[in-house]
């Protein structure tokens, strides 16, 4: 563990802070798909991502999902922090996107190394803001973008976190991370076919504008 850990956070964490995580720290590997964490659950802990993706969703009243932001290796979700030092329960799910391998870290020693190391102090910090401005460019395409420029934007973010440009996936798993139907993803994708922005296979699309 400790020499994935100087491959991903080495250039952050001094050698101290990277023994400590090695030596508490939960080493985890889930399949694409594996629910990591639901709304309404108590937090344990915090991941610290050595390879893979995963995808973070909020859900209304009637169960229909938004993907809020993705976190890829060398990240972590600073905002389950906050919940952790209130005892508070989650409020977003989190859903591997890819083959995920992660470090949980205990709750208790998250907070004690807030006031022990400034390494982990600043990339706590630089967590929240990278999240604060990823939810507010999500917010920003779904107040100011059309549905079919919301859609590409998404998929280039898939082929970003995957690293391929061929993303393997379904209209209908596409309708339920941008809360839409399959009807309508269905048009905006041959649309965007027709545009020569992508391309369209059985459970596949390629993404040629990126």
């Amino acid at each position: 563990m400790i020499e994935a850990l100087k491959q991903n956070y080495g250039y952050l964490f001094e050698p101290a802070l990277l023994e400590g995580i090695s030596n508490v720290g939960q080493l985890k590997k889930v399949p694409e798909g594996f629910q990591l964490m639901d709304i309404g659950e108590p937090i344990k802990g915090m991941p610290l991502i050595l390879d893979g993706a995963i995808k973070i969703l909020r859900e209304d009243e009637k169960g229909n999902e938004l993907v809020l932001y993705f976190i890829e290796r060398g990240d972590t979700c600073a905002m389950t922090l906050s919940c952790c030092v209130g005892m508070a329960k989650s409020e977003i799910r989190a859903v591997a996107e890819t083959d995920t391998t992660l470090i949980m870290i205990p709750v208790e020693k998250m907070e004690n190394w807030m006031a022990t190391y400034k390494s982990w102090r600043q990339f706590i910090l630089q967590s929240y803001h990278d999240r604060l401005m990823e939810m507010l460019d999500t917010i920003d395409s779904i107040a100011f973008l059309k549905m079919d420029e919301r859609l590409l934007r998404h998929l280039r973010d898939k082929a970003m976190i995957t690293r391929d440009d061929v993303i393997q996936t379904t209209h209908q798993e596409i309708a339920q991370d941008l809360n839409t139907s399959r009807v309508v993803i269905s048009r905006l994708l041959k649309k965007l076919e027709n545009q020569g922005k992508i391309q369209l296979f059985r459970n596949s699309i390629k993404v040629i504008d990126l």
